[in-house]
């Protein structure tokens, strides 16, 4: 059997207690006391939360990296077709990252670590919008990801169920032609 390091414990523990009680929540010293190490060891492998909050989304940030690399030469209706498709994808295989991303990250805008996923985030959005500067648009395709997300980390549901649901909400929120404008 393998042993856990204490960072992937540092890791693990926290992302369990930033999604239970919240980031603001957690202080290093219960991560600490739950990883069953000193206050001292945790800062030995993080400076602090913010530093554990990126190493958390890291996988996930080089996920959409290439979500988004792969759209680069598409035209905008099949790149909001294919980013719709991969990010459904992306969020079920990172859920508690993909909510810390919508949830936490945001809350760091001004702070130059967090500045390439909130990029990241904003470009994926465009490329959901087919590129519109409707606000409209764009307000409905942030409900829908953040819709996403939120439907995505409860337990309840498991892939199979969520993914195909997901993906006719998505399609129908932000593909069909709307006639309703008001």
């Amino acid at each position: 059997m393998a042993r856990v390091s204490t960072r992937d414990e540092i890791l693990r523990v926290a992302g369990d207690q930033f999604a239970r009680v919240g980031f603001k929540g957690t202080s290093l010293q219960d991560i600490a006391v739950e990883v069953g190490c000193s206050k001292a060891a945790l800062l030995y492998h993080f400076a602090g939360k913010e530093q554990i909050l990126l190493a958390l989304v890291a996988t996930a940030e080089h996920a959409l990296t290439g979500l988004l690399a792969d759209l680069g030469d598409l035209d905008p209706a099949a790149a909001q077709a294919l980013a719709i498709e991969r990010f459904v994808d992306l969020v079920l295989e990172f859920r508690r990252e993909a909510a810390l991303v919508y949830e936490v990250v945001p809350q760091f805008h001004s702070e130059p670590a967090f500045c390439s996923v909130l990029a990241q985030a904003d470009e994926l959005c465009a490329a959901i919008t087919a590129r519109s500067d409707d606000p409209a648009e764009i307000i409905a395709a942030q409900t829908v990801l953040h819709g996403v997300v939120n439907v995505a980390i409860d337990d309840k549901w498991d892939a199979a169920q969520l993914r195909p649901a997901l993906l006719r909400v998505a399609r129908r929120a932000l593909i069909t032609p709307h006639h309703d404008k008001d």
